[in-house]
């Protein structure tokens, strides 16, 4: 294992790197690999033209082969405000730049808007595969809802070469059973046109802050999952497990005590491990978001979010500002970190 990987978890490696998971077991798993496709996305209902761009997906950069994705996400110009996130690295203002950081930097694929993908497609659909993502949460109108959107129509991501398809689901919300039945319309037809899916899972509801913030509970992500999964999401990006016992503490919906005195623990990775049961037991791959930059320690960050995402079983990490918002030498060494995590052997499934 790589000395770098060891000092960047700090004190925490032995915990990271020796853990091992008693509550689902790893045998329980679908867990990614070079055969995952024809072990198991080849058994769905999934027409060939998506199995193909699946493939263009796993088969492209630094992962190519391996099972595993890494993923540039910057639909953050809309999600966050331009301003906020490209005033600290002008140079991504120009979409151009955005496709090469994940070009350069070894991504499996590409994440963004139809403006930023459409203004280079001619240029760079054919280099690395384009994920669209479809709706969005744009923070100009006032007040704001923080309710996702529709920014333009599947026929047009496909005519502009994308090989998936993305959208956010604000599970929990007022508007989300709205968006439940825009998202699931929106993944049939891209799945008939060819195109694979991916949702971001996330939770948004002001009552879900109670003694914590459990919008990050791995109770309540791993049922955000469930659901991404039974619109047939090929892939559900969901934020990194903080905490559990949201249902508990907020009172409502439906849980089990199983579920924190067997199939969980505090561990970070046994919270993970959750999600990826939520998951369809890793049918569905999971890939955990970045977050946000948080400057000197974003390099740290991102390796430990990668060694717990691939230890409890997840297929990779998507991660954006931590990348971006720096020069690109230094935003393509981060992600080629985060690479690493996944190419090494020695870091193996819990």
């Amino acid at each position: 294992m790589s000395d770098s990987i060891v000092d960047l978890l700090g004190e925490n490696a032995a915990s990271l790197l020796e853990h091992d998971c008693k509550t689902i077991l790893r045998e329980q798993l679908h867990v990614p690999g070079p055969d995952f496709l024809e072990r198991i996305v080849c058994n769905t209902d999934r027409n060939q033209r998506v199995i193909n761009n699946l493939a263009r997906i796993f088969g492209h950069g630094r992962l190519a082969g391996t099972g595993y994705v890494s993923i540039l996400p910057v639909d953050q110009g809309i999600e966050h405000s331009a301003g906020a996130s490209f005033a600290p690295n002008p140079d991504y203002f120009d979409p151009e730049n955005i496709v090469r950081l994940a070009i350069d930097g070894g991504c499996n694929a590409v994440a963004s808007t139809f403006g930023v993908l459409g203004s280079v497609s001619r240029k760079y659909a054919h280099r690395i595969p384009f994920l669209v993502k479809i709706n969005h949460n744009e923070l100009l109108s006032y007040p704001n809802i923080y309710d996702q959107v529709m920014f333009g129509s599947v026929d047009r991501a496909y005519d502009l070469g994308a090989a998936a398809v993305g959208a956010t689901i604000y599970f929990g919300s007022a508007e989300s059973r709205r968006q439940i039945v825009e998202v699931a319309d929106a993944f049939e037809h891209a799945h008939e046109l060819g195109m694979a899916t991916v949702l971001w899972c996330y939770l948004r509801n002001s009552e879900f802050k109670k003694d914590k913030d459990y919008h990050t509970s791995a109770d309540l992500t791993g049922q955000a999952n469930h659901l991404g999964v039974t619109l047939q999401a090929d892939i559900i990006k969901q934020k990194l497990p903080t905490n559990n016992g949201g249902y508990n503490a907020i009172k409502f919906g439906k849980t089990s005590p199983l579920v924190y005195e067997k199939l969980t623990t505090d561990h970070p990775i046994d919270l993970c491990r959750y999600q990826v049961a939520n998951c369809y037991m890793g049918r569905a791959g999971l890939i955990n978001s970045g977050g946000a930059s948080s400057g000197a320690s974003d390099l740290a960050e991102a390796v430990t979010t990668a060694v717990i995402n691939k230890r409890a079983g997840g297929t990779g990490l998507i991660s954006g500002r931590k990348a971006f918002q720096r020069p690109m030498v230094e935003g393509i060494e981060l992600l080629n970190r985060i690479q690493d995590v996944y190419l090494d052997n020695k870091i193996t499934v819990a």
